[in-house]
């Protein structure tokens, strides 16, 4: 299944913006880069490990993870959609362990049965659109009311896959209402780039919070360079660097 992207639910063929098929395959690359140290992001369906930062195992297109929900939130779609497989089984495991980073009920077997479930076009489907329903298609919606274009769109979603989409300081509402606090959103009159550059100084500080996530390159040395050339349609070539590793989309 690694070769498919599986569209949301609900695409819209006259897309704008980060919604527009080409720039959000783009997207999906630019988080992969940050993620999983590839542009390939269709390979990461059956992507799974614990990398220690407290939320337990993190895994698939987009990091869902067993300690904050989302990866719940997965399993109970495709169960929903395919009832008996094989992650089912480990569903009171998941509610178990939400919240914490613990393994309980998981191990050792629910790596596997993730790496197996993701040869299936079913759940490969279930994550696009989980992915879509809690992080991109709100991030996207809340930019374009912002009145940000397609890269501001991309910092808002972003930001909501890493921090989620809560309201504390360290979530993505907080973020937004700290860079708020120092800068207009367009849609109130304020300048785009200014306004940009506020949210990702609010990112840099939300991420320096928490050791895991201290490393802030996938902002300066990326989102920053986009901004800082001018580039609020995301258009490429766009070349940038994450973690000290280079990519470029031509």
């Amino acid at each position: 299944m690694a070769a498919l992207g599986w569209p949301s639910a609900g695409a819209d063929a006259a897309a704008t913006g980060l919604d527009d098929p080409v720039k959000k395959d783009i997207a999906m690359r630019l988080v992969s880069s940050a993620e999983n140290s590839s542009l390939d992001w269709k390979a990461q369906y059956a992507y799974i490990e614990d990398i220690g930062d407290g939320r337990g195992y993190t895994a698939g297109i987009i990091g869902f993870c067993s300690g904050t929900s989302d990866m719940l939130a997965l399993v109970e779609l495709y169960t929903e959609r395919h009832p008996g497989n094989v992650l089912a089984g480990y569903l009171p495991a998941l509610r178990t362990v939400n919240g914490s980073d613990s393994h309980e009920g998981l191990d050792p077997g629910f790596p596997d049965a993730w790496r197996k479930a993701a040869k299936t076009s079913g759940f490969c489907e279930a994550q696009c659109d989980e992915r879509d329903r809690g992080y991109f298609d709100p991030a996207v919606a809340r930019a374009k009311k912002d009145g940000v274009g397609t890269l501001g769109q991309f910092v808002y979603y972003d930001a909501m896959v890493m921090h989620g989409p809560g309201a504390d300081a360290v979530s993505f509402g907080g973020i937004r209402e700290r860079a708020r606090g120092h800068a207009d959103t367009p849609a109130e009159g304020g300048d785009e780039t200014t306004y940009l550059n506020a949210f990702l100084d609010a990112r840099v500080w939300a991420m320096k919070q928490e050791e895991a996530h201290s490393d802030v390159s996938r902002v300066e040395t990326a989102q920053r360079v986009f901004l800082d050339a001018g580039n609020l349609d995301l258009d490429p070539p766009l070349r940038w660097k994450v973690y000290g590793d280079s990519y470029e989309i031509g």
